[in-house]
């Protein structure tokens, strides 16, 4: 079993997941390695909260070009995590 600080790695900020979390749904960028248990785990012990489904996906870096030298690459895949929290419960992920 990982960490919590070495699970999550960092939240996601857009439009989007700033919608989600009015509805009590929070993305996070997690460890490629980390299964859902891990992540609910993590998610329960960093934040005190109760955490109700946890969806993941692993998603495929972009592919990238240097203009410079026409030199091919990639940046690197991530997998995230989708935590919903059940209701009542938030996270203050941008609180001073």
């Amino acid at each position: 079993m990982l960490d919590a600080m070495t699970v999550l790695l960092r939240p996601v900020v857009s439009e989007k997941t700033y919608a989600l979390m009015d509805k009590g749904t929070y993305v996070f960028v997690v460890d490629p390695r980390a299964t859902k248990i891990d992540v609910r785990n993590a998610v329960e012990q960093a934040f005190n909260v109760t955490v109700t489904n946890v969806n993941t996906l692993n998603r495929k870096g972009k592919s990238t070009r240097n203009r410079r030298t026409g030199v091919r690459g990639s940046r690197p895949d991530t997998k995230r995590a989708i935590v919903t929290l059940k209701t009542g419960d938030t996270i203050n992920l941008f609180e001073n």
